[in-house]
């Protein structure tokens, strides 16, 4: 069954979300290991950053996989 864009739109959404979390919880631990200032606020902003990216990519990387898909079930149809 094809996975429409829409969906895997909201996969990768789904994805991002959950790791935000875990990834500003992260940088408030890790980062003063490294000397950094780590205020929720410059997690926060950063983590956002990171997300939009990392959202980007995996829809990306998703609709890639797909096409690929696509291609070869074609191929091996015949078509």
């Amino acid at each position: 069954m094809k996975q429409s864009r829409l969906m895997s739109l909201v996969e990768a959404i789904t994805n991002v979300v959950v790791g935000y979390g875990i990834a500003v919880a992260t940088q408030l631990v890790v980062f003063p290991w490294f000397g950094l200032a780590a205020r929720l606020s410059d997690a926060v902003a950063i983590g956002g950053i990171f997300t939009v990216v990392s959202i980007a990519r995996s829809f990306a990387l998703r609709r890639l996989f797909e096409a690929i898909r696509v291609r070869r079930t074609s191929n091996a149809a015949g078509g």
